[in-house]
């Protein structure tokens, strides 16, 4: 216990030397983590005076649960008069803490808060972190407060966490329990505080470092690794939420989706050329074929024109050798017969299709197969499915995602014409399309979920809020009146306006994105 504490003091010069440069990571995530990370004081009261013990770092697992160093916390077991307490970066004061599990073997302590705590649960990473992967190590270095002049008063009052940042030195660890060794500078008093990944997921909790007498040699750093902080937590009967899904930047995402949004782009040009070639070569055809149709019957019609004319010629033929025998009944009737063949014969010559009629052939032609491609189900049924909400099944693609705190799990999700969300939530309408922004008062995430019924995609993008910020956006919030489901589109569109008050009140960039793609529910 005293080794650990001189091998911490002795770094302390060292912190502020290693000052953190720019990362790969996005500072809102790391920002996002360091407020669930907390100040733990031990503090003696001896008549009625209080005296500050010591003091490390811990982080939530849970609103009333912190994982500390069981260093931190020693002088707590078995001695009286000293008290422990929690100092959260924000608010107004600290919470008081027992100490719910400890193991010194693991250098691992379990701190319970007094009924009222509200803390933000930091994300442990479930995976193995990686050689040379950026890591960010968060807490109270005391050379800092020293550094700042900062009182026993200042010490149990909220304030921000400390950041900085290195890197994975995979493949050696401390003897007494499984460790990642780092280069994120720690000093005394960061003892507890977790040990981040890009994401803002913990992957260990920082314990102690190297020390040497040789001022040039580099300095590394120790965290307890997820193996056996694991274990601790789940001897103490304790499951804190964990995700094991790769970091991905939201740059690699944008960039990803522009590059799979000139795809489509390049993709639809070919089918929209595709299809004009189709119809370029069909309308030839068409053209043709109307040729063929109206040449065919200009040909019948020349053919039937002349056997009537042959036919009017041989009734005329008859009707004369009639009339010379005297026959003049017959005679009439064989007259007729040749008037009405002859002038059946000029009529059907007359009415034969003109030359210039093919162009129009060839446009109806082209309009009937438009109308059998087009074909579908009645104007009825089309308008009733149309008007039919429909029932779906979200599932999560992880090629478009950047998932830091939640579970991945499909959503259903029924959706109505004019915005209705399983048939209890009205969605605004914007230029951006279809959204709801959600502010709960228990948590310190805004969400804002949007859905593309053209696309069938459905999108949650959470930001994880300050206390000052999350306070603003409830008051904004308080403000709205959301309607109810079957409103009309002004009303629809009035609810998209007034969410894009609370909309420029977040960050620019969301702590995390889920894409789903939707199909049908069976």
């Amino acid at each position: 216990m005293t080794l650990l504490r001189r091998l911490l003091t002795a770094l302390a010069a060292l912190l502020l030397a290693a000052l953190p440069g720019a990362g790969t990571a996005d500072p809102g995530d790391i920002a996002a983590a360091s407020r669930g990370v907390v100040r733990v004081v031990l503090i003696q009261y001896d008549g009625g005076a209080a005296r500050l013990v010591s003091h490390g770092t811990g982080f939530a697992i849970a609103p009333d649960l912190v994982v500390t160093n069981a260093h931190v916390v020693a002088d707590l077991r078995g001695s009286d008069g000293i008290v422990a307490g929690v100092v959260p970066s924000e608010g107004r004061g600290g919470f008081a803490a027992r100490i719910a599990a400890y193991a010194p073997n693991r250098d691992l302590a379990l701190l319970k808060l007094k009924p009222g705590a509200a803390l933000n649960a930091l994300t442990l990473f479930s995976g193995a972190p990686t050689d040379s992967e950026e890591v960010f190590a968060v807490g109270y270095p005391g050379n800092v407060d020293m550094a700042e002049g900062l009182s026993m008063r200042d010490l149990v009052s909220p304030q921000a966490a400390v950041k900085t940042r290195g890197y994975v030195s995979a493949g050696r660890s401390s003897r007494e329990f499984d460790t990642i060794l780092h280069t994120a500078p720690i000093g005394s008093g960061n003892s507890g505080g977790p040990l981040l990944d890009a994401c803002g997921r913990v992957l260990g909790v920082n314990s102690f470092g190297t020390v040497s007498e040789n001022t040039t040699d580099s300095a590394f750093y120790f965290a307890i690794s997820m193996r056996e902080l694991a274990a601790f937590l789940q001897e103490a009967g304790v499951t804190p939420h964990a995700s094991g899904t790769p970091c991905t930047s939201l740059a690699d995402l944008d960039r990803a989706d522009a590059a799979r949004g000139a795809e489509d782009q390049a993709r639809l040009a070919a089918e929209a050329e595709a299809r004009k070639s189709a119809q370029a070569e069909f309308a030839a055809k068409a053209q043709h074929d109307a040729e063929l149709q109206i040449l065919s019957e200009r040909d019948n019609g020349l053919a039937l024109a002349a056997v009537l004319l042959v036919a009017a010629v041989a009734a005329g033929a008859a009707a004369f050798v009639l009339f010379q025998r005297g026959k003049q009944r017959e005679v009439k009737i064989a007259g007729g017969v040749a008037g009405l063949l002859a002038v059946a014969a000029v009529g059907t010559w007359l009415l034969r299709p003109p030359l210039s009629l093919i162009d129009e052939r060839a446009k109806d032609m082209i309009a009937e197969e438009r109308a059998k491609a087009q074909a579908g189900p009645t104007q009825e049924a089309s308008a009733s499915a149309a008007d039919a909400p429909a029932r779906l099944v979200c599932v999560l693609d992880p090629q478009r995602s950047r998932v830091t705190i939640s579970d991945v799990t499909d959503v259903p999700l029924t959706w109505a014409p004019g915005g209705c969300v399983n048939g209890r939530t009205q969605y605004g309408l914007a230029g951006d399309g279809w959204s709801r922004v959600l502010v709960p008062q228990g948590e310190a995430t805004i969400s804002v979920t949007r859905f593309d019924p053209d696309r069938r995609e459905y999108t949650v993008e959470r930001y994880l809020m300050g206390l000052d910020a999350m306070t603003a956006a409830r008051a904004a919030r308080a403000k709205l009146a959301a309607p109810a489901c079957g409103v009309d589109e002004a009303a629809v569109r009035a609810l998209g306006e007034a969410q894009g008050a609370i909309r420029a009140m977040l960050p620019a960039e969301p702590n995390e994105r889920l894409r789903y793609s939707c199909k049908p529910a069976p």
